[in-house]
């Protein structure tokens, strides 16, 4: 009998070109180029571009794709129409899987399993699942959706259909820099997803809409949406200490954002968030969450059983306070790492069709064998 693997730890599943994730020393790299320097220096357009071609764009290339996607954002307005008839409290990603499976009904290639067709359809899926978001959270406050522009990048429109106002450059810029670094990481749950549902010929809308499913658990994309309840929970950072006594010496919960899968060293994207969620908070006026996290997470990092397990804040411990501090909503949280995740689904997507097989891994079975058959009478 086979040894289990439990949650398929340690099989590598795939080759990829897209992204190396390095838990032990802590380094994520996209395509060859670390995540502290496109995090620093790179538009949203740009680490698309680099995931589904292997190589950062030239000035042409990138206004092309910019371009392209901001053209390609825009909803039929029957979606319009059938997202004004949800209940206004849905959950925003079961939404969000709804809208992303009817997308397939206004696409002309949705059944064209092609590379190239499968790459036009991921541009289009890009600037669409971005106008998806920002209409929903305008739809269920009783507010007109707002059309994205032509001229404006991902981050930008994603801003300006919120608001319905010129975006804010701070906030465009906060929003472009939580995309970069959430647009890839590795072989993780709902990118698995995405290329096993690829795997069996489906097409890039089924596989999309199955990686939001995954993405939707709060062991996923989920744990920032919780992060952020437990900083409103704590209230104040003077609650820090004994919040963290009662709640988590005391082993009844635990820390929702410190802790991952893969690094057993501080998330890069951890550190690069805290830096622009310090600064979003301090030019905000509003320092209050900030300060909880940052206490919390110190609390945290000095306490011997953090220490031992090599515990440390992950990329949805400071998000969470970039989001906030921004002024979505909490359960709006995961839909963006959605928008911004699309980019890595469908750069796996591509590769999976190039070189594609169904994916079916093994069971051991550890049932009964050779029971007796009863009649319903004699059970």
């Amino acid at each position: 009998m086979a040894e289990v693997q439990k949650g398929l730890e340690g099989v590598v599943v795939a080759d990829t070109i897209t992204s190396l994730v390095n838990g032990v020393e802590g380094k994520l790299i996209y395509g060859g180029y670390k995540i502290e320097d496109l995090a620093e220096n790179a538009l949203f357009e740009e680490v698309v571009y680099l995931l589904w071609n292997g190589r950062l764009p030239n000035t042409t290339e990138l206004e092309e794709l910019r371009s392209a996607i901001a053209r390609e954002a825009v909803l039929d307005e029957n979606l319009i129409t059938t997202l004004e008839g949800f209940p206004k409290d849905a959950n925003p990603m079961a939404v969000l899987e709804s809208a992303v499976a009817a997308l397939a009904f206004y696409d002309g290639e949705s059944e064209d399993l092609s590379v190239e067709a499968a790459r036009r359809k991921a541009v289009r899926l890009t600037g669409q699942i971005t106008t998806i978001c920002a209409a929903w959270d305008r739809i269920r406050k009783e507010q007109a959706p707002v059309a994205p522009r032509a001229d404006l990048t991902l981050a930008q429109n994603f801003v300006y259909m919120l608001s319905g106002e010129e975006p804010d450059k701070t906030a465009s810029d906060a929003i472009n820099v939580y995309l970069v670094l959430l647009a890839e990481h590795g072989m993780n749950a709902s990118t698995f997803t995405s290329r096993v549902v690829t795997g069996t010929g489906a097409d890039i809308h089924s596989a999309v809409v199955a990686a939001i499913a995954a993405l939707k658990g709060p062991s996923h994309g989920g744990a920032n949406s919780a992060a952020m309840k437990m900083f409103l929970e704590i209230e104040d950072p003077a609650n820090v200490e004994q919040w963290f006594q009662d709640n988590i010496k005391s082993g009844k919960r635990r820390i929702m954002g410190i802790g991952h899968r893969v690094y057993k060293a501080l998330d890069p994207r951890a550190d690069i968030l805290r830096k622009h969620a310090q600064a979003l908070a301090e030019s905000s006026g509003n320092t209050r969450w900030f300060e909880i996290a940052d206490k919390l997470a110190d609390t945290a990092l000095s306490d011997e059983y953090f220490i031992e397990r090599k515990l440390y804040p992950n990329v949805d411990y400071f998000s969470a306070i970039v989001l906030y501090t921004l002024k979505l909503d909490v359960d709006m949280f995961t839909p963006l790492f959605a928008m911004s995740r699309v980019a890595g689904w469908s750069a796996h997507i591509i590769e999976q069709i190039q070189n594609n097989r169904l994916i079916r891994p093994k069971a051991n079975y550890v049932g009964p064998q050779d029971l007796e058959w009863k009649p319903a009478s004699e059970r």
